[in-house]
């Protein structure tokens, strides 16, 4: 099977005439030095947490990724292809040779390059199925698109072909898919707070419902994690009294009855637990109406009030907010 690589042209295209004169394809972070000097990805990170040590630890090894993706897996014929926005156009080509370290033969701010066969006719993005769109718009500098190679070929082979409607049912199919994408990466990064950062994102939660919030100290708690009230003082009812289990075991039945008795007795009972409940504990939960909520909801609730978040609490989870279409308006 051919293997299909998509290598971003410089932060704004602007190495593609310099590609297609000199036949190359190129990427940067020169700081690196020469990546086939490194005998492994964590001798090349070491470097890179020394000369790019203003940079967050999870971008650093993005970029060791593909840096190490560039120089070491792009093969000799090889398919590769680069986006020119200004055109609305994908540039195809044929790797001729592997990986070399060079400053001085394009950019020098890209001197990792590899030679390219560049092709003459391109492929209009309109032309692509809407998938194939969306797989196409990662924002990384090098990454494989092997599924699209059998459609962008065909495109080159008849440029002409009007692609297929996308209808309505496929499109909120593909926005309802990055969506629950996106709510499991955030579920994934929940999961990393330890249990103490966990009650403090529950009561910033509360926070952003516009109740007061008292979340219990380090230490013996009695049961309660986080009370809830109304009023700043206290009096108004509802007041909630929470519990919050951050583990991957289920909570189970006596500690939704824990949480019944705790003071005060007449609270709203609201438990929350990260790895789920026993069906024994749903069951108790369902006859004391005590509110459960789940890894899964929990997030759909941050998610939501997000933006309404006290700051403090906001960074434990920092989260980018992003826009899709909305194919009912």
């Amino acid at each position: 099977m051919k293997r299909w690589w998509m290598i971003r042209a410089g932060d704004n295209n602007e190495l593609i005439p310099i590609w297609k004169d000199k036949g190359i394809a190129s990427i940067g972070w020169p700081k690196l030095g020469d990546p086939k000097e490194y005998r492994s990805k964590e001798e090349m990170l070491t470097k890179a947490n020394t000369v790019f040590g203003d940079s967050k630890p999870n971008t650093r090894k993005s970029w060791i990724n593909q840096v190490w993706r560039f120089s070491r897996e792009i093969k000799k014929d090889d398919r590769v292809i680069t986006y020119f926005k200004e055109t609305r156009e994908y540039l195809v080509g044929t790797v001729t040779e592997n990986h070399f370290y060079n400053e001085s033969i394009g950019d020098p701010a890209y001197p990792n390059n590899i030679r390219v066969e560049w092709e003459e006719t391109t492929v209009i993005r309109d032309t692509l199925s809407q998938a194939a769109k969306n797989s196409l718009g990662s924002v990384l500098t090098v990454f494989r698109v092997d599924d699209w190679g059998g459609e962008i070929e065909r495109l080159l082979e008849y440029p002409f072909i009007e692609p297929d409607e996308t209808d309505e049912a496929e499109e909120s199919e593909i926005i309802e898919d990055l969506v629950n994408k996106a709510l499991v990466m955030v579920q994934d990064k929940v999961d990393k707070l330890d249990p103490w950062q966990m009650q403090e994102l529950v009561g910033g939660l509360l926070q952003a419902m516009e109740y007061n919030v008292q979340v219990s100290p380090k230490g013996p708690d009695g049961g309660v994690d986080v009370l809830a009230y109304k009023d700043a003082f206290g009096f108004e009812k509802p007041i909630i009294k929470v519990q919050v289990k951050h583990r991957k075991s289920s909570a189970s039945a006596p500690e939704i009855q824990q949480l019944l008795g705790a003071n005060p007795i007449d609270a709203n009972s609201l438990f929350v637990s990260t790895g789920g409940f026993t069906s024994q504990a749903e069951a108790v939960a369902r006859h004391n109406s005590v509110r459960l909520v789940d890894l899964e909801e929990l997030v759909s609730l941050i998610v939501n009030w997000y933006e309404s978040i006290p700051n403090d609490v906001r960074s434990l989870l920092p989260l980018k907010k992003i826009y899709l279409p909305d194919i009912l308006g």
